[in-house]
């Protein structure tokens, strides 16, 4: 078993939504992140996946919970204390152009990570390192004095991937990196990252709502429904046989390219999504769930399984 980088208990994060109201964005989720491997957080938009991996990087600040980097708390230290950690902990953006300072040139975005971590002694040193960056990244060395407006999505999304990897992290949370990437780039920036892990050992939080990415590229998968973990385990046996049955029902929405299975019919979700300012008692999912019984609407239900795999329902599939 590798060594659990980081790891997340019961962490729950509120933010307030007018007079007397919260929106509870993540609620009571554990979680481990083991060192190498790529972790595959999915769910529907405003379900909290963003906002947890803020959290397990110290972006923003949990509500109630602990964050432990390698089995030392970190989300209760002070700022001067958690500083020579911050460089351990990296964030790739979805929008890479929104992400990138339009008055910078590729040299200043680069070096930026390296002289707030002190990597280099000299300008020169520096120059060469972003140089070094930009060839493992994949971005020509002869773009180095260029601006943002001049590259192309894919590009500057390149360029964003070298300002993570510049402190070498321990960690990156990849924030759906690609779903603002036509689908022929998806693939390049997809084996661009797994190229890093495999050659500098990185770990990736990848949060996406696209299942077909997350299958590319995760070791396992954590499947959120409005601010819980329902189901946890590989990304093969996820797919493969889910348990919950809101992982089974994001399974059957996803397009099939099989000609023969086209015309099978499509489990599609009934009702609206529940309000994150006001969640339901119980399971959060029963409101929509064909399963659901009296005990899903009165007991919230915990994470419980066999081995690497877990699923917080009271009436799993099998």
């Amino acid at each position: 078993m590798s060594e659990v980088l980081l790891e997340a208990r019961h962490l729950s994060k509120t933010f307030p939504a007018g007079r007397n109201r919260r929106v509870h964005a993540v609620s009571d989720v554990s979680l481990r992140l083991f060192a190498g491997e790529t972790l595959g957080l999915v769910g529907e938009s405003g379900c909290g996946k963003s906002t947890l991996g803020r959290l397990l990087i110290r972006l923003t600040a949990p509500s109630a919970g602990e964050v432990l980097l390698r089995g030392e708390r970190i989300d209760d230290l002070s700022e001067a204390a958690f500083a020579p950690r911050r460089r351990q902990l990296q964030l790739i953006f979805q929008d890479p152009y929104a992400s990138l300072n339009p008055r910078m040139t590729v040299r200043e975005l680069i070096a930026e990570p390296l002289k707030t971590c002190r990597a280099c002694p000299t300008r020169e040193a520096t120059t060469q390192r972003v140089l070094e960056l930009m060839d493992a990244v994949g971005v020509a060395r002869e773009f180095l004095y260029r601006y943002p407006h001049q590259f192309s999505g894919g590009q500057r999304q390149r360029i964003g991937i070298a300002r993570a990897i510049a402190a070498e992290p321990a960690l990156i949370v990849c924030d759906e990196p690609v779903s603002a990437l036509d689908v022929s780039v998806q693939n390049q920036i997809l084996n661009l990252l797994r190229e890093l892990q495999a050659s500098r050992g990185f770990s990736y939080l990848f949060i996406s709502h696209d299942l077909s990415v997350v299958r590319h590229i995760s070791d396992r998968v954590c499947v959120m429904f409005l601010g819980r973990i329902c189901e946890t385990g590989p990304t093969e046996a996820i797919f493969r046989r889910p348990r919950h049955p809101y992982t089974r029902f994001l399974l059957d929405a996803v397009p099939q390219p099989d000609p023969h299975r086209r015309g099978e019919s499509v489990r599609l979700l009934s009702g609206e999504l529940p309000s994150a300012v006001n969640p339901p008692d119980g399971c959060r999912f029963h409101t929509r769930c064909p399963y659901a019984t009296r005990q899903c609407a009165s007991d919230e239900p915990q994470l419980h399984g066999e081995g690497e795999s877990c699923v917080a329902c009271h009436h799993p599939l099998e």
